[in-house]
């Protein structure tokens, strides 16, 4: 705790986020990305979204993104439910005219009915990530970036956010997904990669993926 750190080869402490990193996802697709704690995922992420700048390279990103990072973020503790609607809906570019026309769509996908004119500080958790999925989904988007928010309030409300999502790449969408449960990334993903240390280590075929994550698990890399 005092002193100088030897930096070593910890995962924390390397100095490059991310580097010698080059990937492509087809329009459409629903790409996963893997790997352990602090290897750069949500920094892929964060730099597709453009909330953080390459210190080099190129990203290019053909579309709208929208992103469902931290679920709920936005909101304002002491609005209601249906204010932060509004509130967040307008932070993440939607008009007043299709917050209007999308509220009722909105309420009735979270489910959140007899709680929305409450005050979101009496809002559990799970109620908080169910509002902001609820929002993000109903914003234009041809992009959305996942980060470890498919395990949104109970069993039937998580597998109608599979079925969201599902039938968004159906039309087209392109979904890109960061995650630990391999079930998803199974079930969801066609392709993806697999960091370790910040670094592309195996891409391709998300069972090829999985496989090569596996093996960085059992070396004890997770």
């Amino acid at each position: 705790m005092v002193g100088r750190r030897n930096k070593g080869h910890s995962r924390y402490a390397r100095e490059w986020a991310l580097q010698e990193v080059s990937l492509e996802v087809e329009k459409g697709s629903a790409f996963g990305i893997i790997g352990h704690n602090g290897t750069g995922k949500s920094t892929l992420l964060s730099l597709i979204l453009g909330t953080i700048r390459a210190d080099r390279g190129v990203i290019n990103v053909a579309g709208k993104v929208a992103s469902l990072l931290e679920l709920g973020a936005g909101f304002h503790s002491e609005l209601s439910g249906r204010e932060n609607i509004f509130l967040y809906g307008s932070i993440l570019g939607m008009s007043l005219a299709d917050l209007h026309k999308n509220i009722g769509a909105i309420i009735d996908f979270s489910e959140l009915e007899s709680a929305i004119d409450n005050p979101i500080r009496t809002y559990s958790d799970g109620m908080i990530a169910r509002l902001g999925f609820s929002t993000i989904i109903h914003t234009p988007a041809d992009i959305l970036l996942i980060d470890e928010v498919l395990a949104v309030g109970d069993s039937g409300f998580k597998e109608k956010c599979k079925d969201f999502l599902n039938n968004f790449k159906k039309q087209q969408g392109t979904l890109v997904i960061v995650s630990h449960e391999l079930e998803v990334l199974e079930d969801m993903c066609d392709f993806g990669v697999c960091l370790d240390m910040g670094k592309l280590v195996e891409q391709g075929p998300i069972d090829k993926i999985l496989k090569k994550y596996g093996e960085l698990v059992q070396e004890g890399r997770e």
